[in-house]
C-alpha cells in the first residue's frame, strides 16, 4: 500500500510561510505531478513528504500512519534527485543496492534484488559499468534503479529529467509511464515542465504561491481550468487572455481591440450560461489551437502578424488584439508571413470566461 495523506500541513521559515495549509490525498498506485512556477512550494512538500525537511503543522499520513516524527528511513518512501548523487568509484550494480548492503542485506540477496531491478529498468548489461561510462539518461536509470531496490511504498521524484537533453527527456518520460504501470507503486513527481505533467500524470496538482490552485486530471486542468494562473500555466503556448464584454443579449463576445472590437457570436446554450454576465466586462481565454483560418476573407477578423514560427507539425503564428498578444496553433501549410494580415476565427464553443477582479473562472 501507498496512500499518502497531507491534512493542513504547513512549512515556516521564521516569519516566512512557504507552505499555507495544503490538503491531498494521493490513492495507492496513483501517479500525482506537483507542478508550478519556481518558488511555489511544490519541492517543499516533496521532501516534507520523504522526511528531509520538518513540517511546522498539520499532519502527513502514510497509509495511514502519522508520519510527522518518523526517520526518513522508516516512511517507506524512496526519492530520486536531480541530481544522480552516484557514488563514481562504484560499479552500477554496487550503487543500486548499496542501501541494502548498509541495511545488513546479505550479498546473494543484493544481487537477486539488483537483477531485478535492473531488468525492469533494462540496463542489466550495465551492471559492470562505472558511472563515468553512462550516458546522462542511463546514470538517471541507475538513480532509480537504486530506489527501486528498497521497495518503498512511495516514489518521490525531484525533477528528475531537467538534466537531460531534449530526446533524452522524451525516452524517460516513456519509461517513467512503463515503470508506474509495471510497479504500480504510488509516485509523485515534482516538475516546472507541463508538458511532463500533462503526459505523466493521473492527476495533476498545480501549485501557487504555498497553496494548491487546482488539482485534477490532466483533461480537467487543462479543458476546465479554474483560474487565469492555471489556465497560462498549463499549454504550450499559453492559453490566450483578452479582455471582452458580454453583449447585453448574452448573443456575443466583444473582444477589445482597441478599436471597434472583435465580435464572437455565441451559441444558444452558451447566451443561457453566460446570461448572468450580460453588458459585464470579463476576460476571454482561448488555446491556441481554438484559432483557425477563416475559410472567406468576409469571416471573422483580420490581423496583422508580427512572429511566424513554424515548427514541421504546425505553424505559430503571433499577433495582436488591441494591448494582448495573441498565438494561434495553424497548420504547417500555412503561408502567413511576418506584417501581413490574416483572416482568422475564434471557436466560440472553446473560450473560457473569467472574472477580471479576480482572475476565478465564470
Amino acid at each position: 500500500m501507498g496512500q499518502v495523506s497531507l491534512r493542513g500541513v504547513r512549512k515556516s521559515y521564521g516569519k516566512v510561510d512557504v507552505i499555507k495549509g495544503v490538503d491531498l490525498d494521493v490513492a495507492d498506485g496513483e501517479f500525482i505531478v506537483f507542478v508550478g512556477p519556481s518558488g511555489c512550494g511544490k519541492s517543499t512538500i516533496l521532501r516534507m513528504i520523504a522526511g528531509l525537511e520538518t513540517i511546522t503543522g498539520g499532519d502527513i499520513l502514510i497509509d495511514g500512519v502519522r508520519a510527522n516524527d518518523l526517520r526518513p528511513a522508516d516512511r517507506g518512501a524512496a526519492m530520486v534527485f536531480q541530481s544522480y548523487a552516484l557514488y563514481p568509484h562504484m560499479t552500477v550494480g554496487e550503487n543500486m543496492g548499496f542501501a541494502l548492503k548498509m541495511a545488513g542485506v546479505a550479498k546473494a540477496e543484493r544481487a537477486v534484488q539488483v537483477g531485478k531491478a535492473a531488468e525492469v529498468l533494462r540496463i542489466t548489461e550495465l551492471l559492470q559499468r562505472f558511472p563515468k561510462e553512462l550516458s546522462g539518461g542511463q546514470r538517471q536509470r541507475v538513480a532509480i534503479g537504486r530506489s527501486i531496490v528498497r521497495k518503498p511504498k512511495v516514489f518521490l521524484f525531484d525533477e528528475p529529467l531537467s538534466n537531460l537533453d531534449a530526446a533524452l527527456r522524451v525516452n524517460m518520460r516513456i519509461e517513467l509511464s512503463r515503470l508506474h504501470k509495471e510497479l504500480g507503486t504510488t509516485m509523485i513527481y515534482v516538475t516546472h515542465d507541463q508538458v511532463e505533467a500533462m503526459t505523466l500524470a493521473d492527476r495533476i496538482v498545480v501549485m501557487r504561491d504555498g497553496k494548491i490552485e487546482q488539482a485534477g486530471t490532466p483533461e480537467q486542468v487543462y479543458n476546465h481550468p479554474t483560474s487565469i494562473f492555471v489556465a497560462g500555466f498549463i499549454g504550450s503556448p499559453t492559453m490566450n487572455f483578452v479582455p471582452a464584454r458580454v453583449s447585453a443579449g448574452a448573443a456575443k463576445l466583444t473582444l477589445d481591440d482597441g478599436r471597434s472590437g472583435i465580435n464572437v457570436p455565441l451559441s444558444a446554450e452558451q447566451a443561457q450560461r453566460f446570461g448572468k454576465y450580460a453588458d459585464s466586462r470579463v476576460i476571454v481565454g482561448f488555446r491556441p489551437e481554438n484559432v483557425t483560418l477563416a475559410a472567406n476573407s468576409g469571416d471573422g477578423f483580420t490581423v496583422r502578424t508580427e512572429v511566424i514560427e513554424p515548427l514541421g507539425s504546425d505553424t505559430l503564428v503571433f499577433f495582436s488584439i488591441g494591448a494582448s498578444e495573441v498565438v494561434a496553433r495553424l497548420p504547417p501549410s500555412t503561408t502567413a508571413a511576418p506584417g501581413k494580415e490574416i483572416h482568422l476565427c475564434i471557436d466560440a464553443e472553446k473560450i473560457h470566461l473569467f472574472d477580471p477582479d479576480t482572475d476565478k473562472a465564470l
